[in-house]
């Protein structure tokens, strides 16, 4: 199959815009957080969403999938959670004979994983294979994923009781971290105002179709430019953290590449062809600060981990290049 043509930009910022005004109808405010979201559809990354219970997490995912036109699947993570509820099983068909396989709601394009961190490890690692290679290996088959493919993970970081927390490999396949947040007193009395008698949520209509998306992802891949000296900002900022004093672990060539598709794809939600070096501060945090390992207080590491990517972001040189240097004319 060819691979899909590469999207006019002025077409495709207006169909990024009018999503994101769509996914306003229901969230209020939030406009970092549903950018971030989209930076993860654009890019072809996962996106975790994490913050206390009732901020709009699972809402947010749900309404980004409806402006898509594709496949979703919401599944709500628990204990007895087994990784053939999420992959499918083969079943022996009594009719035929034969074994069939019976799919399960990993094949689908927008995948919903409520509440990851109540799943076993076991149902955790299971994602594995299918967030880092979009195929799914079952009884020494493999079934390669339809395209576009995303998983949108929420879990609640304040209560621990009964949960079974992301090791270090799972976390690394998130693009980005989300952090929602409690609403201002105007936001709060708008959602009152919006949810009050009926839900926004069921007059959202799809904007974006699996192939109009692809072309996006494609164009945030090839077509965004980025400067050699922003490359060098993105490799100076992970090499800092490997000899931060507090990080045992800093962030590896992965995370760095994280950092370069997330900057390419931030930009097109910006409506540019190009990185600035805004984009990579904007995004250093909610890529990079759940890669890192500290070497103390454990169970302060989302807060500690936020505040050594911010200490790396003031001792790093940015770069200062004219700005034709980032691609404006």
């Amino acid at each position: 199959m060819n691979p899909p043509a590469v999207v006019v930009p002025e077409s495709m910022f207006r169909q990024i815009e009018e999503a994101r005004e769509r996914i306003a109808q229901v969230i209020v405010g939030k406009r970092s957080a549903v950018d971030l979201l989209l930076t993860a559809l654009i890019a072809g990354g996962h996106a975790l969403l994490e913050d206390v219970p009732g901020t709009g997490k699972t809402l947010l995912a749900k309404t980004l999938a409806r402006t898509l036109d594709c496949g979703f699947r919401r599944v709500q993570f628990t204990p007895d959670l087994l990784p053939t509820d999420l992959s499918g099983i083969n079943f022996y068909n009594q009719k035929s004979g034969e074994f069939e396989f019976r799919p399960g709601p990993l094949f689908t394009n927008v995948l919903l994983a409520d509440e990851i961190n109540r799943a076993t490890p076991r149902t955790q690692s299971s994602l594995l294979e299918c967030m880092e290679e979009r195929q799914i290996t079952i009884d020494g088959v493999t079934y390669p994923l339809q395209a576009p493919f995303l998983v949108i993970a929420t879990q609640n970081p304040v209560d621990n009781q009964g949960t079974f927390p992301l090791p270090e490999a799972q976390l690394d396949r998130f693009l980005l971290r989300i952090r929602m947040g409690y609403p201002s007193f105007e936001e709060s009395l708008d959602i009152l105002t919006r949810f009050r008698g009926r839900s926004p949520l069921d007059e959202v209509q799809p904007v974006l179709d699996p192939d109009a998306l692809l072309g996006i992802q494609r164009f945030a891949a090839v077509g965004v430019r980025i400067a050699d000296d922003l490359l060098g900002y993105i490799v100076r900022l992970s090499e800092a953290s490997r000899r931060h004093p507090d990080v045992a672990l800093g962030v590896s060539p992965r995370g760095s590449q994280a950092l370069l598709k997330a900057s390419q794809a931030y930009a097109v939600v910006q409506g540019r062809d190009y990185v600035t070096p805004d984009d990579i501060k904007a995004l250093a945090e909610p890529v990079l600060a759940h890669r890192l390992l500290l070497k103390y207080s454990p169970q302060t590491r989302d807060e500690q981990s936020a505040v050594a990517i911010r200490s790396l972001l003031r001792e790093t040189e940015v770069p200062t290049e004219p700005a034709e240097a980032w691609g404006r004319p």
